[in-house]
């Protein structure tokens, strides 16, 4: 007997005509606020700033769901539910293994035994802050992050993605600009001699800059496969990248500032593959990584085209 009060539910009373099993079914790009933790990593822990340990950053994420479709003649899966698994389980609270893996568990159980796997992917840009080189200067600089976690087989996999911009300053140029530099002050003290004075004044004037290498901004991509239930500190890891590459780039900065990334630059000549060199060995050494995929670009001054370097470790 019909009755108006029943609304129909196709997913639970229908068959599949095709009935063939699928990898993963679900929905994508939802929007959901998270806690992240951000320890600024940058600034020494004292007595005085023992505040500044950890400070969790709301993030506007990006969430895709998905469960496999194990039972080969269900029509479809239950989508609604796991939105509804996120918005209870995730919105509004730190995003942490625990948590993902109660999420997942959740996924599974709510598709009533059609499903036995499921697999979560957060997108988000962290912003965390970041002092300045000598002045203290205080800005913030946006790192686009990616979590993807999969439930399979009862085992949790976690792959973390980041995105971390840098400064190089080619070696070859700057050989180069030395050379001129050199043959500049040859022709310009052509005596026996030289007063320091007068070179020194030579020097910070505007005949002074007879060459500059050049230098680009620079991306290191990273795609990492954790050990299993382990999920790092996020802003902590990105800073010690920043670390391991040694030019960082910079917020806020004043005169003094510059100048001394500058310096930091002169220090740290760089082709792509001494960046990437730098990355794998840290990554080496880093026990919670499983496995990467890395991709180094320098995007060009000198070119139109960009130098890059990919590399994995298996």
């Amino acid at each position: 007997m019909f009755n108006p009060s029943l609304l129909p539910d196709i997913t639970s009373h229908y068959v599949a005509e095709i009935q063939k099993p699928l990898q993963w079914v679900g929905m994508e790009e939802i929007a959901i606020p998270l806690l992240i933790s951000a320890q600024d990593s940058s600034v020494p822990l004292t007595e005085q700033n023992l505040e500044l340990k950890v400070v969790p950053q709301q993030v506007m994420a990006k969430a895709s769901l998905y469960v496999n479709l194990e039972k080969q003649d269900a029509k479809g899966i239950h989508m609604s539910r796991l939105h509804l698994a996120l918005n209870n389980k995730l919105a509004g609270k730190t995003l942490s293994k625990d948590k993902m893996i109660l999420l997942l568990q959740h996924m599974v159980q709510s598709q009533d035994g059609i499903s036995n796997s499921a697999r979560l992917v957060f997108k988000f840009d962290l912003v965390l802050e970041k002092p300045a080189l000598l002045s203290g200067e205080l800005g913030y600089q946006s790192y686009p992050v990616r979590v993807d976690a999969q439930y399979i087989n009862g085992e949790l996999n976690l792959d973390l993605d980041l995105t971390i911009p840098y400064s190089s300053t080619c070696p070859c140029s700057a050989s180069l600009s030395r050379q001129l530099y050199a043959e500049a002050i040859n022709e310009r003290f052509s005596d026996g001699t030289v007063n320091k004075q007068e070179l020194m004044s030579w020097v910070v004037s505007d005949a002074g800059s007879v060459a500059t290498p050049h230098s680009q901004r620079s991306y290191a991509y990273l795609k990492l496969s954790l050990e299993k239930n382990y999920f790092p500190d996020v802003a902590s890891l990105i800073f010690q990248f920043e670390g391991i590459i040694g030019t960082p780039v910079q917020t806020a900065v004043k005169r003094q500032d510059e100048q001394a990334f500058a310096r930091m630059n002169a220090e740290n000549l760089m082709f792509c593959e001494d960046a990437a060199r730098r990355i794998k060995n840290g990554l080496e050494k880093m026990a919670f990584v499983d496995n990467y995929w890395i991709k180094v670009e320098h995007q060009e001054s000198l070119h139109a085209h960009n130098a890059v370097v990919i590399d994995k470790k298996l």
